[in-house]
């Protein structure tokens, strides 16, 4: 398996979900990016998400979210200090 595009679509989606709380979902305006659009689609679509258009994430996506912004947090550039 590669990283698609599309994969990294959904993975940017996935890393905008705030964790920290479970009443808040997100909302992708028809004029955000013709990417961004279909990724959220298409997150709904594997049952991620609540809406085609964000929503809420669901069991599974709440999990695939956290291993998304774990992920990035390993991947990071660490800052070094001043």
């Amino acid at each position: 398996m590669s990283y698609t595009p599309e994969l990294v679509a959904e993975l940017e989606i996935l890393a905008l979900f705030n964790l920290d709380s479970s009443q808040e979902g997100l909302k992708i305006h028809q004029t955000a990016a013709p990417t961004a659009i279909a990724a959220a689609k298409r997150l709904y679509e594997k049952e991620l998400t609540t809406q085609p258009d964000g929503g809420y994430l669901t069991s599974l996506g709440r999990d695939a979210a956290e291993h998304a912004q774990g992920l990035l947090t390993i991947l990071s550039p660490v800052e070094e200090a001043a």
